[in-house]
């Protein structure tokens, strides 16, 4: 075989900033190709909650490439961080719920 293993989660042996981020992903709404690296100067389990707004509610899916690099303090806002820019009101009632789920009905 030549080149890493794509199913090692560190792909430079003794080295643990550096992995191949699908090995360690855990949620299902991250979709990452193969041999894609993620450097973390901490710790590369960090990458999830480097994903902003991912809401499981509003069911978006992030997803990256095969060979693709990621550095460490990257950040990726999801479309669960937009809020009402045309309404009299930017409050996510739709989100908070609990019987307010339609207070923005027909307000635009």
């Amino acid at each position: 075989m030549q080149g890493p293993n794509k199913n090692n989660i560190y792909p430079i042996p003794n080295y643990n900033k550096l992995c191949f981020l699908k090995n360690i992903i855990t949620n299902p709404n991250i979709i990452v190709g193969d041999y894609k690296y993620y450097d973390d100067f901490e710790d590369v389990k960090n990458f999830e909650t480097n994903v902003k707004y991912h809401f499981d509610f509003i069911g978006d899916k992030l997803i990256i490439g095969k060979f693709c690099m990621i550095a460490s303090g990257v950040s990726f806002i999801m479309n669960g961080g937009n809020h009402l820019t045309d309404s009299i009101s930017a409050y996510p009632f739709a989100v908070v719920g609990n019987g307010r789920e339609h207070a923005m009905d027909g307000k635009s």
